[in-house]
């Protein structure tokens, strides 16, 4: 199952998401729909919420619960995404201007909370505890993401072990939190509601890794944001680990230097240590190694449906991306 038909078959579902996600943005204060909408209709894929509703789906969910949840996980995410471009300073996101460049960190900052709480309604709506508890656990650990970022910025001796730390609570552990909830949703039992929750985990971290890949090897007009975001704030990720510990003396200066240093700089030559190393496909390779666990505790714990190829084809087509 090609993308196209992944996305015709939650058509149905993501057009009612999309109008959910329309009405619980108004609000009676004119700055915070104007901003809103700016990072809601910027181009993002709506791809965390596809996930949820395909979950959902293929455990056998029924009624609407689901796509409140999958706004809720959109919410959330465009939330963290006004926080990060302000602590970055990133003055384009998905091949636009960032909120922070157009309206200021101060609004920025505050819309993002207005989604956050906003998104906290909506879990209360659906009265279920365990999901409220999945996904308060699951704010957390992005906030505490944020933080262990924020501190391991410039700071070229991150381990593996680290970085994937960072990654877990960053980015995969949203997909987690939506993929278990819509197992909670369909009523799965407790081994069930593991293996969605493990298959989210790994599709989130297999994303994230190939996230970090692109910024080195891809192009900044199909990716949306500038080549060399990452390095330019300073932030170690896999390809530069990789790159230092094969690379040779050199190499391990050159890149050391340059994640003090931060800028752009020594782009060019870091690019060049990094294809020489192989790093960004090592990079790759470590995503298809998570795609093919998130696969496998998919099959165990789903019975086979359209709705099940899609979630295996949509983590297969992750690896392959180039934007």
């Amino acid at each position: 199952m090609n993308l196209d038909e992944i996305r015709e078959l939650a058509a149905d579902d993501m057009a009612a998401v999309n109008r959910l996600i329309e009405e619980r943005l108004a609000s009676d204060v004119f700055l915070i729909n104007q901003l809103a909408q700016h990072i809601i209709h910027s181009g993002g894929k709506r791809l965390r919420p596809t996930v949820v509703v395909l979950a959902a789906r293929a455990c056998g969910c029924q009624g609407r619960d689901h796509l409140q949840l999958a706004a809720i996980i959109e919410f959330i995410h465009n939330a963290t995404l006004l926080h990060d471009d302000v602590v970055d300073s990133s003055d384009m996101r998905r091949g636009e201007q960032t909120a922070h460049t157009i309206w200021g960190n101060e609004a920025s900052v505050l819309v993002g909370d207005f989604l956050y709480t906003r998104a906290f309604e909506m879990m209360v709506e659906i009265g279920s505890m365990p999901l409220l508890q999945i996904m308060a656990a699951a704010t957390n650990t992005i906030a505490r993401g944020e933080v262990m970022q924020l501190m391991n910025v410039h700071e070229p001796d991150i381990t593996e072990a680290d970085y994937r730390q960072v990654i877990y609570r960053k980015t995969a552990t949203l997909f987690e939190a939506g993929c278990q909830n819509g197992a909670v949703l369909a009523g799965l039992d407790e081994g069930g509601c593991q293996a969605l929750a493990a298959y989210g985990r790994h599709l989130g971290t297999a994303y994230q890794l190939v996230d970090d890949a692109l910024d080195y090897s891809g192009d900044a007009a199909q990716i949306g944001k500038n080549i060399g975001d990452d390095l330019a704030e300073g932030k170690t990720t896999m390809p530069l680990i990789h790159a230092m510990r094969e690379g040779d003396e050199a190499d391990r200066n050159l890149i050391r230097e340059a994640i003090e240093a931060g800028g752009l700089g020594q782009m060019e030559a870091v690019g060049q240590a990094i294809a020489k190393n192989g790093s960004a496909e090592y990079t790759r390779r470590l995503a298809e190694v998570e795609v093919q666990q998130a696969v496998e505790q998919l099959t165990s714990a789903v019975p086979a449906s359209p709705w099940r190829d899609a979630l295996v084809d949509l983590a297969s087509s992750s690896v392959s991306r180039t934007a």
